[in-house]
């Protein structure tokens, strides 16, 4: 329990942390590599980039481009996270084998083989087993309750242990969820301001300003492909892990049902 608490703890502080820094680089890489005024003609990051040059382009999408490399840079550390917690979650091997192995166990009525197997496998279908195998063996003992009692308290214990295992999994999911939309809608704003600065690069009286143009034209074209690509990033790693959330789960629920049907035939 200890243990659990101490992760969840490291995955809150985690969590709150990767926002501001990814903001941090995300400012340096923009203002420092991007900004560079070697990527510019004239050795000047007021003017246009040299032709080819792709930092500089990005440069001129203007003070949207760090917000939306932010939610990037956040898409990508969460992705990370998720996908070593969720792995580790998994436990070693396959959880198709593991959920027979206790079957077979159960049907011999070998617990404590089913136990140790338990602490070889480890993750969170592991833990969830875990527990309720020692709660069987708990109950098998008690002469004081009733077979239905017993077969609720082993339920319940399931339940328990399950509800304290998906915090872990589905830590930073909603916030992968949430860029999802956001970064589309924030390459969309910075599209609109783009367009903004060409108009009124248009609206100038005489010839229109060619370098204001482009630039405009450069920002909203670049805003918007940094913006889809970061939410579309968001919703494919958001799916593939509540997926591999879905089979744990499933497994999980399919090993405390062996559980149970196990002891309400054997008691």
């Amino acid at each position: 329990m200890k243990s659990q608490n101490g992760f969840l703890k490291f995955q809150r502080a985690f969590s709150a942390l990767v926002i501001p820094v990814s903001f941090v680089i995300a400012v340096i890489v923009f203002k420092g590599i991007m900004g560079d005024n070697g990527h510019f003609q004239g050795n000047s990051n007021a003017n246009a980039p040299i032709p080819g040059d792709f930092l500089g382009v990005i440069y001129k999408g203007g003070f949207i481009v760090p917000v939306i490399m932010t939610l990037l840079l956040t898409v990508i550390s969460f992705s990370l996270e998720r996908y070593f917690t969720i792995n580790k979650a998994g436990g070693k091997g396959s959880a198709v084998k593991f959920v027979e192995t206790i079957k077979t166990n159960l049907s011999k009525n070998d617990i404590s083989s089913a136990i140790s197997e338990c602490d070889r496998f480890q993750g969170s279908i592991a833990s969830v087993s875990k527990a309720a195998l020692q709660k069987y063996q708990l109950l098998e003992k008690d002469t004081t309750m009733t077979k239905e009692q017993k077969l609720l308290d082993i339920q319940k214990n399931i339940e328990e242990a399950t509800s304290l295992e998906l915090p872990s999994l589905e830590q930073n999911l909603p916030v992968l969820a949430t860029i999802s939309s956001v970064a589309t809608m924030m390459g969309l704003l910075g599209t609109v301001l783009g367009m903004i600065r060409s108009f009124a690069a248009m609206a100038n009286a005489g010839a229109p300003d060619s370098v204001a143009l482009s630039t405009g034209i450069s920002e909203a074209l670049i805003n918007t492909a940094f913006g889809i690509g970061t939410g579309a990033l968001a919703v494919v790693m958001y799916n593939y892990f509540t997926t591999k959330i879905d089979k744990l789960t499933y497994s999980i629920d399919e090993a405390g049902y062996s559980i149970v049907q196990t002891f309400a035939s054997k008691h």
